[in-house]
């Protein structure tokens, strides 16, 4: 076997019959309305702070640097602790939320958890549009965080499981484009609210989140649960009524024994953050793991939540800087949609893979300009070569959003067992909010001590992680959820070592190693993998 990995057919696993109804597509689309909410939150916070207004309420420190010309290196206009923490405080509270999501995910099934997250959202929207301090600001941020928290641990999990195998990827990526529509949207009303004299421009960029906040809790009131989730919690003649309308078929007894049997399973698992850290679950573990954190270090956030900001930085000015914001949402959702058709056809691997390579071209050559032309108290980009930087954060935000944006979410949700499948999704939010967090709570401050270097920096952690999906990542396109480990790691190269059909379930050490350990007495290296 290469060590690219395995590499599963285009029919792997069972196909249930499914029809694509109507009640699935709305269903999908009215759950990815989290995704719209937590876009918006993204694109919102970069506008804002580059509105004068918002600056000099409450961040006038930050304010006087921007006005005065020369007071400061260009790179460091905005690094101010407490303008970070306006952004990063959302990530921190959905951080914290997510263990308690996991529960609620698994105890009430995915709709009343979007529902919680609704109202989480709608809370923190009033707060944050009527904030008269600094502190008020902040708090209805943590609220949005934990409506975070909760979208991100209840939406992909809905959307994997209500999907048939074949259009999976698809419409799990319907959460990724909500979120690029969300910045869009955000972009857009941050660029016409900058305009609006009387300092409450701002009030309104924040007051608007309120419209995906609502969609998203009345869309939580209007869906049924998934048929895993009800099957997983006794309902089994519910979950079998709901699985018979989704799928628009009569024909659901295989499916349905095979969601029963994994229940069954699941159920036997008594605690199960401790089973997922058993020998068998650690390749799901470990790539769920791996591809949060790496698609942090690509960088995205940092130009997403600080686009404004950064083009500002690079002597755009405010308008320019917001205009030229616009134009990379609009990349970004473009980009997605190509994602939507493309993951089921091509597969999840070779996206990674080209993106890779096109994320990284795109970073080194913004590294470059910014070296030669943008000095600490002199700013010599001329209008062509910061048109090429506009280009090259489009080409960047292009690969991203056809590859470690949606994917990101996609392949952790598909790959967990049902019995820790609530736990991995846990893990895999909170470890994305971490590393969200520590991104936006350093960025300004690294793009002021990095520089250029700031993208030198990430496009060698592009280069690392295409190496990770290179050798470590298998290919799961149309491989239905039950079946992932039978079709797909049981067959990878390195992954199939960690899987054993006679694993013991308390101990998570597999038959031969146990036969090893007592055939030689000594201390075998590989069961310890």
């Amino acid at each position: 076997m290469p060590a690219g990995g395995f590499s599963a057919p285009t029919a792997g696993g069972s196909q249930f019959e499914a029809k694509i109804t109507p009640i699935v597509i709305i269903s999908c689309i009215m759950a990815a309305t989290g995704g719209l909410m937590f876009g918006y939150d993204v694109g919102v916070s970069g506008g804002v702070t580059s509105m004068d207004d918002f600056l000099r309420k409450f961040f006038p420190v930050v304010y006087r640097r921007t006005q005065e010309p020369g007071i400061d290196s260009n790179y460091c206009k905005y690094d101010n602790q407490g303008l970070q923490l306006f952004t990063s405080s959302l990530y921190l509270a959905g951080l914290t939320a997510t263990f308690f999501a996991s529960y609620k995910t698994r105890r009430l099934g995915r709709k009343l958890t979007m529902l919680i997250a609704g109202i989480f959202f709608i809370i923190g929207v009033v707060l944050n549009a009527a904030a008269k301090d600094l502190a008020m600001l902040i708090i209805g941020r943590i609220l949005l965080g934990c409506g975070v928290g909760f979208a991100n641990q209840a939406v992909p999990l809905f959307l994997s499981e209500i999907a048939p195998t074949r259009i999976r990827g698809g419409l799990n990526i319907l959460f990724q484009l909500n979120v690029t529509i969300g910045i869009l949207f955000a972009n857009l009303v941050n660029y016409g609210t900058a305009k609006i004299k009387g300092g409450w421009g701002w009030r309104l960029s924040l007051g608007l989140a309120g419209i995906p906040a609502v969609l998203l809790t009345l869309g939580s009131l209007l869906v049924a649960d998934t048929p895993n989730s009800l099957i997983e919690r006794g309902h089994l003649e519910e979950g079998k009524s709901v699985l018979r309308k989704i799928r628009g078929t009569d024909k659901i007894e295989p499916e349905y024994l095979e969601l029963v049997e994994a229940s069954r399973v699941a159920k036997e698992v008594k605690h199960p953050f401790r089973n997922l850290l058993m020998r068998k679950n650690r390749p799901q573990l470990v790539i769920a793991m791996a591809l949060q954190i790496f698609q942090q270090f690509t960088g995205i956030n940092a130009i997403m939540f600080y686009a404004p900001v950064l083009f500002d930085t690079l002597g755009f000015g405010s308008d320019a800087s917001l205009y030229s914001a616009v134009i990379t949402g609009a990349v970004n959702v473009i980009s997605t949609i190509v994602s939507i058709y493309s993951v089921d056809k091509v597969g999840r691997r070779l996206l990674l893979l080209e993106a890779g390579i096109q994320m990284f071209f795109s970073q080194f050559v913004i590294a470059i300009i910014l070296g030669i032309k943008v000095k600490d108290h002199s700013n010599n980009l001329s209008n062509g070569y910061a048109i090429l930087v506009v280009v090259m954060v489009c080409t960047f935000v292009s690969a991203f959003a056809w590859s470690w944006g949606p994917l990101g979410w996609l392949i952790p949700s598909e790959t967990f067992p049902l019995e820790t499948r609530s736990a991995g999704q846990s893990v895999t939010v909170c470890v994305n909010l971490l590393f969200t967090f520590v991104i936006a709570q350093a960025f300004l401050s690294m793009l002021c001590h990095f520089k250029y270097g700031i993208f030198f920096f990430f496009s060698g952690w592009v280069l690392i992680m295409s190496i990770f999906v290179l050798f470590l990542v298998p290919e799961t396109k149309n491989v239905p959820i039950e079946e992932m480990t039978e079709k797909v790691w049981k067959q990878h190269w390195l992954w199939k070592r960690f899987i054993d059909d006679n694993v013991d379930a308390k101990t998570g050490i597999t038959g031969n190693d146990t036969m090893k350990n007592e055939h030689t007495n000594g201390f075998d290296p590989a069961s310890q993998l």
